[in-house]
């Protein structure tokens, strides 16, 4: 008794594929390649992964994943972090140690509008340049 395709065509000439002439050139397989694939090429072809899925190329495997947030960021959340004891208030000016909430770089994405202190493992340049020019101070830990 066959238990699969193999075996179950296993001595036939065509093995299901109909006549000897059917499965004989690229037409029957719908041509080659992407040949006739017109419409719908972003949803077709990039979402099943099969040109963009970002496994093109070389990759470095030495660099060590960094946790980041912008600037303008942290001055959003900045009322959240005093509140729930993350960060105090001395007046008008803000401390924060960004280690604490897991942060080990400060981008400079983003407004601030808060007068802080804020310590933390690195600062990008636009960082540093904008939490310095409202008054406040970026410490390396």
């Amino acid at each position: 008794m066959p238990v699969n395709k193999r075996s179950k065509y296993r001595g036939s000439r065509t093995c299901g594929g109909g006549t000897h002439k059917n499965r004989r050139g690229a037409g029957n397989r719908g041509g080659r390649g992407r040949a006739g694939q017109r419409d719908h090429r972003f949803s077709h072809f990039y979402l099943r992964g099969e040109i963009s899925n970002g496994k093109h190329g070389f990759v470095n495997k030495t660099s060590v994943p960094v946790s980041a947030i912008d600037v303008g960021d942290i001055d959003q959340m900045i009322e959240a972090l005093v509140s729930e004891g993350f960060a105090t208030r001395e007046g008008d000016l803000i401390t924060l140690d960004a280690t604490e909430i897991g942060i080990e770089k400060v981008l400079g994405g983003g407004q601030v509008t808060h007068r802080m202190s804020i310590s933390a493992r690195a600062f990008s340049e636009r960082a540093r340049a904008k939490i310095e020019e409202m008054g406040g101070q970026a410490m390396t830990v």
